[in-house]
């Protein structure tokens, strides 16, 4: 699996200030009741464009997780919410975090873990 250049950059962990990033919201993909908050972020160090993928679980926060991996800024003005999941499973690879994965960052790839 081709891994992320470990550049130091503040992108390639979850916890960014407001700071450190541009972002703009796609929108919510409710398939499958998923509810995940789909975003772009850019870093405003290395200017890497990420799409990120934000399950969050009101009764269950031990199953919150997050997905993000490399888009291309050609690809960024015609993604859409219910695209992103398709978009991060045939990506090389991806990061991907939160409650679900004990808080560590970790690399992924294929198919998301999203089953509740």
């Amino acid at each position: 699996m081709k891994k992320l250049p470990k550049l130091g950059c503040a992108c390639e962990k979850h916890d960014l200030t407001e700071s450190e990033y541009r972002t703009s919201i796609v929108g919510t993909d409710f398939t499958e009741g998923r509810n995940a908050e789909v975003s772009i972020i850019q870093c405003r160090l290395c200017q890497r464009i990420w799409l990120k993928y934000l399950v969050e679980s009101e009764k269950s926060p031990e199953l919150n997780r997050w997905f993000k991996g490399i888009i291309a800024k050609k690809e960024v003005a015609e993604m859409k919410p219910e695209n992103a999941v398709e978009y991060l499973e045939n990506l090389p690879w991806y990061v991907c975090g939160g409650n679900f994965f004990g808080n560590k960052e970790t690399f992924g790839e294929g198919k998301l873990a999203l089953d509740f």
